[in-house]
This record gives structure tokens, sequence and C-alpha cells, in this order.
């Protein structure tokens, strides 16, 4: 696993990777002998690193690693503050409008209350497929950009899932015959989801560090099988 993580941004500071989809973020207590990044990274960088912020296990894409606790604490403050700009794609249930704002308040993780949650998103292509999957004739999905304003947990996944729009791989809040259609049609079963860009402003040198990732091959075939281009 170690020699396919694509590094995407690396100084004295910070490690950035493309996280595969499948891989945690750190070890897990329900599958502890499960692979994850941390260690991974760990070992790239001959020495501890502290995780910034979180990708779920079935999300791709950038995640940031700090190469000492100072650098930890003054990125997520970053953070914490809204001041780092997150990119997202997916692939989604149906024709999305062109853009939007979802302003949905979202349980916290412990599920007692809801807090402030909005995704800013805009609809990049449209694909209508001649295959019935439940009561329709055909198969319409939209590829779609998602800016979180806030960061809470599964926020796009529960954001587009309010919207009746479910991200396509989705297990938790996804369409269970869309997503077995697409693991049929292309090959794929995975929750089509990437973190394709992060922007924050560098704590030690005040410069913008702006950072990309490549959707990866599984998703991007569903992308390109779909609507004809990457768009990505």
């Amino acid at each position: 696993m170690m020699d396919d993580l694509e590094i995407v941004f690396r100084d004295e500071h910070f490690i950035a990777i493309n996280k595969p989809s499948g891989l945690f973020v750190h070890k897990n207590v329900i599958e502890p002998k499960a692979p994850h990044a941390l260690a991974y990274v760990k070992e790239l960088n001959k020495g501890l690193v502290w995780p910034v912020h979180r990708l779920d296990r079935p999300t791709s894409g950038v995640l940031v690693f700090a190469c000492s606790k100072e650098a930890t604490a003054l990125l997520s403050r970053e953070f914490r503050e809204k001041r780092v700009r997150k990119t997202y794609h997916a692939v989604v249930r149906g024709f999305t409008d062109e853009q939007g704002a979802i302003d949905h308040p979202l349980k916290t993780e412990r599920g007692k209350e809801k807090k402030q949650a909005v995704t800013m998103y805009r609809r990049l292509k449209t694909a209508e497929l001649p295959y019935p999957v439940g009561p329709y004739a055909t198969a319409r999905y939209s590829l779609v950009e998602a800016t979180p304003v806030t960061g809470r947990r599964h926020q796009i996944r529960r954001h587009f899932d309010h919207l009746f729009h479910p991200l396509i791989g989705d297990r938790v809040y996804g369409d269970g015959r869309h997503n077995r259609f697409i693991r049929e049609m292309f090959g794929v079963g995975r929750l089509l989801l990437s973190a394709t860009r992060l922007e924050f402003t560098h704590p030690f040198t005040g410069r913008d560090v702006h950072l990309r990732a490549k959707v990866q091959e599984d998703m991007g075939r569903v992308i390109l099988g779909m609507f004809g281009e990457m768009f990505v």
C-alpha cells in the first residue's frame, strides 16, 4: 500500500497524500488490524506525524499530516476558524439544481444536539443512462463539486441525502439499487466522493498553499463512463 501512496505536498512541516478509498486515517478500535494512513506516513517521514483533519474511510483525496505538534496546532486552528477551503467532487443520484447552498443542521457525533452545517455546491455535468433502476425507465446522475463551509461528520453525504440526491456508493445514506447498478455496470462499489482540493495559508511561511489530488482510477472510470470527460 505504501508504494501506491501519492504524495501531493511535502516540506519540513507538512506531508499531504492522496488517500485511497477504504483506508482509515488512523488506527480504528473496531478494526485494530486494518491498515491506516498514519502508519504509512509515519514510515515515509521516518518519524512522528499527526493528522490535522479527517477523511471518512470510504472517501479518497487530500489528507494532511503535520510533522510537529506546533505545526499541528497552527494548521488545526485554521481549520477551526474556517480559513481552510476544501473542495470535493462526487457522483450523486438524480439531476441536482445547477448550484445551491445546503443549509441544514446536523446532529453531532454523540447524536444529542444539532449544529449548523452548510455546504455550497455546483453541478458540473449530468448523465442519463438508458437502464431502468427502480420505478423509472432511465437512471439519472449528476457530477457535483461541493465546498463544505462547516465540518460536520459525514456532512456532504448527509446533506445530499437530505436533498434526495444521495451519493453513489454510500452504504449508509445511499440508494442500494443505484449502488448495485453502478457496481455491476462499472465494477466499482466504493463511495464516489473525493477530496480533490485543499487550500490554506502556510502558518510558517505565510504563503498560500494549493493542494490538488487527482480522482483515483476507480472513481475516474465511473466519471468517464457516465459523463464522457473527467471534468475534475
